[in-house]
């Protein structure tokens, strides 16, 4: 086994992502030791899309989504999640 290389202190977090975009993790730490960590309260991320509708499903979607008390864009996405998984 080698030894691990000592990392550099970094200036902020813009020069720390620099050095990793250039650098490989495994010769600065023991992978051997690395551990499965979940970060359960992390957010996905998301990205906005345009995506038209007709109106007359837009407005379905509307009454659907207030009787279920959720915004309606909740809905939608609750409803392709669901899609996604029977798929």
């Amino acid at each position: 086994m080698r030894e691990s290389k000592q990392l550099p202190d970094f200036k902020n977090e813009a020069d720390e992502s620099d050095f990793w975009d250039n650098h490989d993790v495994t010769e600065y730490f023991d992978m051997n030791k690395a551990k499965i960590v979940h970060f359960a309260n992390l957010k996905k991320s998301t990205k906005s899309i345009s995506l038209r509708l007709p109106v007359d499903m837009i407005e379905a979607l509307k009454v659907k989504a207030n009787a279920m008390d959720v915004p309606y864009q909740s809905l939608i996405k609750i409803f392709l999640a669901n899609a996604l998984k029977s798929a």
